[in-house]
């Protein structure tokens, strides 16, 4: 494969590195970015080729992968009409659907559109992926080689499932870090150092989440382990539990779908109807 990165930032460089790690030519990566700072560094860093614009010469390779901001897209796929001829398109960008990307690159419909999140900057990400309908068996799977470079991929069925990707993955780690900031405040607030209590809800959360992985049960049954009839985790879930704190967890990510699903109408209309 070589592949074309439009844009370089975080996430672009954690796929760049990933598909390093996992023994991929750097000569077959090339990144066009505006800035001159940005490109120095991902020379130096990573040994790849850098371009300053878009055009037939950075655009050689078999796939693109556009990593700009969602509101950059439009401008970007107007500057790719003519130059992807049958190419695999890969998009990052958050909420912009493929149907309203192959109307802005013109009718291209090589199309796999990713949600990857931010755990992927330390290659422990996962990824949802969903393809339009004309991207071949080898293309699939060139999508899911690259996003499989920085943690796990799923392959969703029907283009809004993406929405609660966004929701439940792509949202998800401000959700573990707001209870991790929580619970560091409390062991504070309980007299430990907020060295110690950094400590302390870190390894509490990594542990915990190994174990889960690692266990054939149910998050619930594993909950219920640790939780002896009047006990000290009996007396904390109790709490929550009176807070409803399942209830208001499930409104959030409802909330968040939602959201994903009003940026989606939103990003849409740029381009529609001579706007």
């Amino acid at each position: 494969m070589n592949i074309t990165f439009i844009g370089g930032g975080n996430m672009a460089g954690a796929l760049i590195s990933g598909l390093l790690q996992k023994g991929f030519d750097p000569k077959a990566i090339n990144v066009v970015e505006i800035s001159a700072e940005g490109r120095a560094h991902l020379s130096e860093k990573f040994g790849v080729a850098t371009q300053e614009e878009i055009g037939a010469a950075a655009i050689s390779g078999d796939i693109v992968v556009l990593a700009v901001k969602p509101q950059q897209l439009f401008g970007v796929a107007a500057q790719l009409h003519g130059l992807l001829d049958g190419k695999l398109v890969i998009s990052i960008a958050a909420g912009v659907r493929s149907a309203d990307l192959s109307r802005w690159l013109g009718g291209h419909t090589m199309i796999v559109r990713a949600m990857p999140n931010t755990p992927a900057m330390v290659l422990a990400g996962v990824t949802g992926l969903c393809a339009l309908p004309e991207v071949p068996e080898n293309q699939r799977s060139q999508a899911e080689t690259i996003l499989g470079a920085v943690g796990m991929t799923l392959w969703l069925e029907r283009e809004e499932q993406m929405d609660a990707i966004t929701a439940i993955s792509g949202s998800g780690p401000a959700y573990v870090f707001l209870f991790i900031e929580a619970l560091q405040e409390a062991a504070v607030g309980l007299g430990l150092t907020p060295d110690q209590a950094r400590a302390l809800s870190l390894e509490t959360f990594l542990g915990a989440t190994k174990l889960a992985l690692q266990s054939s049960e149910d998050a619930a049954t594993l909950r219920a382990r640790v939780t002896s009839k009047g006990g000290t985790t009996e007396s904390a879930i109790l709490v929550m539990e009176s807070a409803g704190i399942k209830r208001v967890i499930t409104q959030a990510a409802q909330a968040a779908c939602l959201r994903s699903r009003e940026l989606g109408d939103e990003l849409g209309k740029i381009g529609a109807g001579g706007s």
